[in-house]
This record gives C-alpha cells, structure tokens and sequence, in this order.
C-alpha cells in the first residue's frame, strides 16, 4: 500500500510539472516533449489503478501517434513564434473569459455529485456481468453501447484535425518535384514507350 501511494504521488507530481512546462516552455518542442512525459506519466497511473488497456492505448495512441503528430507538425510548420507573441495582448481579454468560462464548467463537473447525487450513480454504474469480462471487453461494451455516438463523433474530431495538419503542411515550394497520380496513370503507350532499332554491335 506504501508503495502504490509513493507511485501515485511521483507520478502525479511529474504530470503537474510536465502540464506546467508545456505551457511554460518557450521552445514549442520542448513543449511536445513534455507533453509527451505526462503522457507515459498517466499511463503510470492507469496501470496503478488497474485499466492497463487504457495504459497501453495511453502510450500507443496518444505518445505514439497524437504526440509524434504535433512534434512533426510544429517542426514542419516552421511558424514565427515571435511574431505570434507580439500580439499577446491583443488577444488577451478573449483568451480571458475563455479561461473563465473553462473554469466554471470545471467546477461544475467537479461539484455535480454534490448537487445532483442521482446523475453520477447512473453514469457510473457498472455494466452486466462486470465481474466476468476483462478490462479491455467492459470498455468496448460501455464504449460501443451507452457512448457510441460519442464516440463517432470524436472519432470525426480527430479525422478533421488530421486532415488540417495535412492541409497546413502541404505548401508548393520552387524546384521541389511531387507526384502526379493522374500524370502518372493517365500516361499513354506513345508517351511511356520508345522503340529504337539497335544496330548490331552499335549499341544505344
């Protein structure tokens, strides 16, 4: 039992650092980076509290995919931080009541079991035969049966954002050859084949 709180503790503690670097940094991959150590960081956590699916989906979805994703798109994107930072203040009264407005439903979130008792017992009961499944077949039943549109529509969250980053890192630059798919397909017998008639020990 000491054990298990002296793990919950340094991994807590390093994920609070790691959150407060990742906005403090002011390299954006250093930033990802320590974004990334939170990552591996929580995966601690839901290994202690015994969802080691959601510990494995932690590293290989999030560490392995989203994390690489914003590493990959901060460094091709090649933005100008100093000139994003020059207009801080401008924008700062919005960023502001966004935070407020954040912080509110946070503390709603957090008090809802104490001014209605009712919604988190009915969110959080247990599925049928809880005992006799695995961790990774009572998620799927919760995930596939009570959340499934949930689950679609953030799933066509994540599908837009990719294609934005895809969309943000294709830029036409001067003497940089791409592939042409249609070109390439739409090319004739005439236009990919040359016959030569080769005389006899002549050569091409």
């Amino acid at each position: 039992m000491i054990v298990q709180a002296i793990a919950f503790y340094l991994f807590a503690a390093i994920i609070i650092a790691s959150a407060v670097m990742v906005i403090a940094a002011r390299n954006p991959v250093h930033s990802v980076l320590f974004l990334i150590l939170a990552f591996f960081n929580a995966a601690g956590l839901f290994v202690l509290v015994g969802a080691e699916f959601l510990a494995m989906i932690m590293v290989i979805v999030y560490v392995g995919a989203v994390a690489v994703l914003f590493l990959f798109v901060v460094m091709m994107l090649d933005i100008n931080f100093v000139e994003l930072r020059q207009g801080f203040l401008n924008y700062l009264p919005v960023g502001a009541l966004i935070g407020l407005i954040l912080m509110i439903e946070l503390i709603f979130v957090l008090t809802a079991g104490t001014v209605t008792p009712v919604v988190p017992a009915a969110t959080g009961a247990p599925i049928p035969a809880i005992g006799q499944v695995t961790n990774t077949e009572a998620l799927g039943a919760v995930l596939y049966t009570r959340y499934i549109y949930l689950f679609q529509a953030s799933g066509m969250i994540l599908f837009v954002a990719m294609i934005g980053a895809i969309v943000l890192t294709l830029r036409s630059r001067d003497g940089v050859r791409r592939q042409d798919a249609g070109k390439q397909t739409g090319r004739t017998r005439a236009e990919s084949v040359e016959v030569r008639k080769v005389a006899p020990g002549g050569g091409v």
